[in-house]
């Protein structure tokens, strides 16, 4: 039954367009045989027929109207709202096609952002109680806002773009186009707002870190494996070094699956066409080194200090910008500051590795 849905139920504009154009067509041509076959003249009949041609036309407007220019005007009138920060928006379309897509997934950005501005104003009023982090409540919260104002407003300005676009395009492949690339950029607005949100509780002191006994070693070729190896059209070559025995550590183990999967897809999105990621896990004593290289461009030795911080993107990366919140990075130096633990990046001769140690326990 679902199938029989997918393929002749209309949940999609493509797909309204089309029964619409063609029912248009099949009326036009019916119209014309049947005041042809009308018992007067020809110039009575064709003004009849002119006459249902201009309704039929009349009727495709209102109608395109409801399917497309409608969603279309509703979708550009709450992007301008959140363009002004306004998060009480409301997308009102329901619809079983890719408005009705485009709409919720807006609104669910929107209630996200509401939500996480309200815990971070709830961390704020937790550090207003202590007159010693004062200047650290203002600087986290002037840091949030124009983080937020400068990340929102190229996505934003693009969501914009191509909905306007929308308006005046009549290729059907360029439309869906548009809706795919205003879809990936709320998820990635979306991902951004979740990111940031963990990123300034762990700063905030408002999330600690658990601890438990469990195998690295286990963690690291689990994470590995989603990201590296089970991966379709994957531009890289992908090798390994991992101890045959099991390297038990004392950590949060949620926290080091978080830095485990930043590190990695850093890697990924900065390794050159074709280049190599190599992964290694090496035991030093007491000691555990976790390293991940990725062959490319290395990091200016100047922007190194910088590559910690939030939002920071380096020239290779520019073209992962959609791909990545700029937030990886940050994450992984906060957790691995909290455990109390070596971490870093070296240039290498044909790319970059970054790496972090952690002690062993039996």
């Amino acid at each position: 039954m679902k199938k029989i849905n997918a393929w002749f139920g209309l949940n999609t504009v493509r797909k309204k367009v089309l029964l619409l154009s063609k029912l248009a067509g099949g009326i036009i041509v019916f119209f014309y045989v049947f005041t042809s076959e009308l018992p007067t003249n020809r110039r009575i009949a064709f003004v009849i027929w002119f006459g249902l041609l201009v309704a039929v036309i009349v009727g495709v407007d209102a109608m395109l109207g409801r399917f497309i220019s409608k969603p279309i005007d509703e979708i550009n009138r709450t992007a301008r709202q959140m363009a002004k920060l306004d998060f009480s928006a409301h997308c009102n379309i329901h619809a079983e096609d890719e408005f009705g897509e485009l709409s919720q997934n807006l609104n669910t950005m929107f209630s996200n952002l509401g939500v996480a501005l309200e815990k971070l104003e709830a961390a704020n009023k937790q550090l207003e109680k202590e007159a010693t982090k004062q200047h650290l409540l203002l600087t986290q919260r002037k840091e949030l806002v124009d983080s937020l104002s400068h990340e929102m407003k190229t996505p934003l300005g693009l969501i914009r773009a191509y909905v306007e676009g929308l308006k005046e395009e009549t290729d059907e492949q360029k439309k869906q186009h548009y809706m795919d690339v205003i879809l990936s950029v709320t998820d990635r607005m979306n991902t951004m707002i979740v990111s940031l949100l963990d990123l300034s509780a762990l700063e905030a002191g408002a999330a600690k870190l658990s601890e438990e006994r469990f195998d690295f070693i286990e963690l690291a070729e689990t994470v590995a494996g989603r990201l590296l190896i089970d991966t379709p059209n994957a531009n890289y070559r992908f090798t390994y070094e991992l101890p045959d025995e099991k390297a038990f550590i004392y950590a949060d183990k949620y926290r080091m699956e978080q830095v485990l999967n930043n590190l990695i897809q850093n890697a990924k999105n900065h390794v050159c066409d074709s280049g190599e990621i190599h992964l290694s896990v090496i035991r030093r004593e007491s000691k555990l080194r976790f390293s991940i290289f990725n062959q490319g461009e290395q990091i200016p030795p100047q922007d190194i200090p910088m590559i910690w911080e939030k939002f920071y993107r380096g020239k290779s990366s520019q073209n992962n910008t959609f791909n990545s919140s700029g937030l990886g990075l940050s994450i992984v130096a906060q957790i691995l500051s909290m455990c109390e633990t070596d971490y870093g990046v070296d240039n290498k001769p044909n790319g970059v590795e970054f790496y972090f140690d952690f002690s062993l326990i039996a």
